[in-house]
């Protein structure tokens, strides 16, 4: 605990460490990164300091920790190490800065910290957290807390994953069960499971809402066969109120694991609780899964997320700005939008670095500087293109849905945009002629063959069919 004393001495002792600090560095850098610090909580010889945000806390720890440690030693020998936390302002409390403990309201949140060694990054994800009944107090993950509805950017890629995601949220009781979200890297399925249980939990708090990644299940399943712990495991698992399983694809070829999921699903369906799954394909796409469990995980509703447009790529960048609490031309937004079109996480960071870079040679950010910092990610982002942005682009073309590419339709208006789109794969990607099977609805390597060699015959034939693959090429290429 902290004493009245003790805050007293601190009070002015961390003033005089960021005058100090406000010396040593641009007025810039300072007001964007140090001025927010606050202090939090001192406890055992380790010092707390807050941050509003994780990305801040993160920028902090690795570029100015040392800084800062060194400051406090000039002041307080008692300070043996320093942790930085994300503690968000309280909305109802009032009183000094400094505090005897870590915000409750804002929920628990990993701690950076920090002895003089280099400083390590956190684990990004959930991480353990207390839930309101202790036997589950090892089981419920605690997940980000910049992961909610109110910062999910909505668009056409990913309306109708958010609106699913919102029902199951605002329902008491199941309304689809399971909900299955499920799409390609870094397009905002974690962050709807995150939101997911963001929501359940402010709406009632007493509601038992396990959410894990599917690799730890499988673990957590593996440690209870080798215990002897496995009616724990099953009691604990098919006694929450609802199961969030992250990345389920992980739990596919796993005979065990998914013998135990399966029947832990049963469970849940039957006491009608409900399960949300995500995974980076659909239930009919995922391989080493049995039959039964991919009737299971269809049974519901299957949502997925389509690569983003533009639009959506560039209200991402705004709102993650917005965010971060910086100012970013139009300009340069409008080139990360176009160029960086993968997914949102190589967005983001993209973000970051133009972000770091102004703030630490404290010069202005244009388009110039974002191309220079930027140079190795957009020359990667050039010749890199996925197979759902091809799918995408040429059922746009051609306006069909995404959906028809991996359909069994065989009507000329569908089966010629999909040779297409096989083709260009085979093109522009990396991607073995199984591997560009599989994303066309299982199709066989010989149907990809032969989509291949049809359009380059008919790129010699039909000049309508060789003008709409070049235009595809150049757009998808550059």
């Amino acid at each position: 605990m902290v004493d009245r004393a003790m805050k007293d001495s601190l009070e002015p002792q961390w003033s005089r460490v960021r005058e100090r600090l406000q010396q040593e560095m641009s007025e810039k850098a300072y007001k964007t990164w140090l001025d927010p610090l606050r202090l939090s909580e001192f406890r055992d010889g380790r010092l707390r300091l807050s941050t509003p945000t994780r990305f801040m806390r993160d920028w902090v720890a690795h570029n100015y920790l040392n800084r800062i440690q060194a400051q406090w030693a000039r002041e307080n020998a008692d300070i043996r190490a320093i942790e930085i936390v994300v503690q968000p302002a309280p909305v109802n409390r009032k009183g000094p800065e400094l505090a005897t403990s870590p915000s409750v309201e804002a929920g628990p949140v990993p701690a950076v910290a920090y002895n003089g060694a280099a400083p390590a990054m956190p684990r990004t994800g959930p991480a353990v957290s207390r839930s309101p009944d202790r036997a589950y107090e090892d089981m419920v993950g605690n997940p980000d807390n910049r992961f909610t509805f109110e910062s999910f950017v909505v668009g056409k890629p990913n309306e109708f994953a958010y609106a699913a995601a919102r029902r199951i949220a605002e329902s008491e009781t199941p309304v689809f069960n399971p909900l299955f979200l499920y799409g390609g890297v870094g397009l905002g399925k974690t962050h709807l499971m995150h939101a997911i249980w963001h929501a359940i939990r402010a709406r009632d708090p007493q509601r038992r809402v396990v959410y894990l990644s599917a690799e730890t299940f499988v673990n957590r399943f593996i440690q209870a066969l080798r215990a002897k712990t496995t009616i724990s495991f099953k009691e604990q698992f098919r006694g929450v109120d609802v199961l969030m399983v992250d990345d389920v694809q992980f739990i596919c070829g796993k005979e065990h694991s998914q013998e135990e999921f399966f029947h832990t699903f049963n469970a849940l369906v039957d006491q009608n609780k409900q399960i949300v799954l995500s995974s980076d394909k659909s239930p009919q796409d995922l391989e080493g899964v049995e039959d039964r469990v991919r009737s299971r995980l269809s049974h519901g509703l299957v949502a997925d997320i389509h690569a983003t447009t533009y639009e959506l790529r560039l209200g991402i960048l705004q709102s993650k700005a917005e965010q971060a609490g910086v100012r970013i031309p139009e300009r340069v937004m409008e080139f990360l939008a176009h160029k960086i079109s993968t997914n949102v996480r190589e967005l983001e960071g993209a973000l970051n670095r133009v972000v770091a870079h102004a703030t630490l040679v404290g010069r202005e950010t244009t388009l110039e500087t974002a191309q220079e910092v930027l140079h190795d990610v957009l020359r990667n982002a050039d010749r890199r293109v996925t197979i759902e942005e091809i799918q995408l682009r040429v059922s746009q073309h051609y306006n069909i849905k995404v959906a028809e590419m991996g359909s069994p339709r065989r009507s000329r208006s569908v089966a010629r945009p999909r040779q297409v789109a096989m083709y260009l794969s085979k093109q522009l990607t990396q991607a073995s002629l199984p591997s560009i099977g599989r994303k066309f609805g299982n199709r066989d390597h010989t149907t990809v063959m032969h989509a291949v060699r049809k359009i380059e015959e008919l790129r010699g034939l039909d000049q309508q069919i060789a003008q709409d693959v070049e235009m595809l090429r150049r757009m998808l290429a550059g």
